[in-house]
Parts: structure tokens; sequence; C-alpha cells
């Protein structure tokens, strides 16, 4: 454990990458993996995740990000597009899903299905991505997580314009939007925040114990 606390001290939110070093193979595929086995809600993953390396796309996202550099000087942009909305096909290819991995029968989880439709489908268009988006962002924390421990410099973004990323992804017509992204690869030395104390809310103040 102390460890794990050491790398989640260690890391911070990259604001300048070393273009010149690149996140091995074998180190982006655990990456990846870590995000595959994300926790999210009856284990839905309403999102797809679109892993940017195209250096073109790169410098177009970058425009799209009011030109802050981790776009194009990171090793890769990780870009997390949640499902604008949850549609009945996303529930039922789960549970052939579920099926398949589990041995069961898919006829036997007909009321676990319907039990997720009730829940989401019944939402509103726009809670329903609100609550697509919110899984999406349980993944970003996989993936942070999990580049601290690889000793992976990763950056959380929000500043960006998510219309012209969804446009330049393509991803209006997948039924998708950008939810958040995140640049991986390696601190340049040039990035004067990496030497910055990590200021965050006190044990006493952050929890409430009743």
């Amino acid at each position: 454990m102390k460890t794990h606390l050491g790398n989640l001290n260690w890391r911070y939110a990259t604001k300048r990458f070393d273009e010149n070093k690149k996140i091995s193979a074998e180190d982006l595929s655990a990456l990846k993996e870590a995000v595959r086995l994300s926790a999210s809600s009856y284990g839905l993953q309403p999102y797809h995740v679109l892993v940017i390396e195209n250096e073109k796309v790169k410098e177009q996202l970058r425009e799209a990000a009011y030109n802050q550099p981790q776009l194009t000087e990171s090793s890769q942009v990780f870009v997390f597009a949640s499902y604008t909305e949850v549609k009945e096909e996303y529930i039922q290819d789960y549970m052939k899903n579920v099926a398949e991995t589990r041995g069961v029968d898919l006829a036997d989880l007909e009321g676990y299905a319907n039990m997720i439709k009730g829940a989401s489908m019944t939402l509103p268009q726009d809670q329903q991505a609100v609550w697509t988006a919110k899984q999406a962002y349980i993944a970003l924390g996989f993936l942070l997580n999990a580049a601290a421990t690889l000793k992976i410099d990763a950056c959380p973004m929000e500043g960006y314009n998510g219309e012209e990323f969804d446009k330049i992804l393509g991803l209006k017509e997948k039924g998708l939007t950008t939810a958040v992204i995140a640049t991986v690869g390696y601190r340049s030395e040039e990035d004067a925040t990496q030497n910055n104390k990590k200021v965050r809310k006190s044990t006493e103040d952050l929890f409430i114990n009743i």
C-alpha cells in the first residue's frame, strides 16, 4: 500500500510532455486493460475509448483544445466517448456478453435486462447522457491509477471544445460524444509544475465519519 500511495503522490497533471519519449506497446496494452477492467454501473460500460496516436489528428485536437501542448507532445490521447443515449440494443449486446462469458442461458437474464432498461432508458435523454458520462469518468480514474503504477505521466483534461472533438473524431454519427480526455506519456524536464507540492484537503477536512 505504501508503494501505491507513493505512486499517487508522484503523479500530477502533467502540463508538458517529452514528445521524444513514447509509451511502449506493452505498457500501452496494460493501460488499455486497466480501462477495460473499470467498474461501471451494471457493468454496462456505456462508452468507447479512442486512443489517438495519429499526429495529424492530434494537431486537429490541439486546435480544438485551445492550443494546449499536451495534445501533441503526449505519446497518446485517450478520448472517453460516452453514449448520448441508452438504447435497447446496447443492453441486449451486454446481456449476450454476460451469457457467453458466464455460460448461462440468455433467457435467464431477461429480468436483469429489464431492470437495467427500466433504470436507464426511462430517464430523459439529457439525463441518460449525464449518466453515461459519469461512467466514463470512472474509467478515467482507472487509467490515471494504472498510469501512476507504471510511472507513466498523465493529464486528465476538460479544457476543449467538445463539439469540435466530436466532429473531428466522427462521434455524433456513432451515437457518442466526448465526455473527458486524458493525455499520457512522460513528463518534460521543462515542465516546472512537476516540482509543485501536491495540494489536497487534509484527511480531517475531507472525510466525515458518521
